[in-house]
């Protein structure tokens, strides 16, 4: 059985936001899972970030706490959960 938090971990860092809704673009950079927005665009529209475990194609895709953003990196996937 999977539980509702299957995306939530202990081990996943929680990046805090000012706001109450971010960017995906702006989060990847925040987060540090892009070094900045043109890596971040490239990344999204190769199909490399997901959400909540689905792929995202939507620079501009808001993100509450809570989401989970996951980034697939030569050096294997890096996770960030919304805070």
């Amino acid at each position: 059985m999977v539980s509702n938090s299957a995306f939530e971990s202990e081990s996943v860092p929680e990046v805090p936001i000012r706001d109450d809704v971010i960017r995906l673009g702006q989060f990847l950079k925040l987060a540090d899972l892009a070094e900045d927005g043109a890596q971040a665009r490239d990344l999204i529209a190769d199909g490399e970030v997901r959400v909540n475990g689905e792929v995202e194609q939507r620079r501009g895709r808001q993100l509450v706490r809570g989401d989970v953003v996951s980034v697939l990196m030569p050096a294997g996937e890096q996770t960030a959960q919304v805070g």
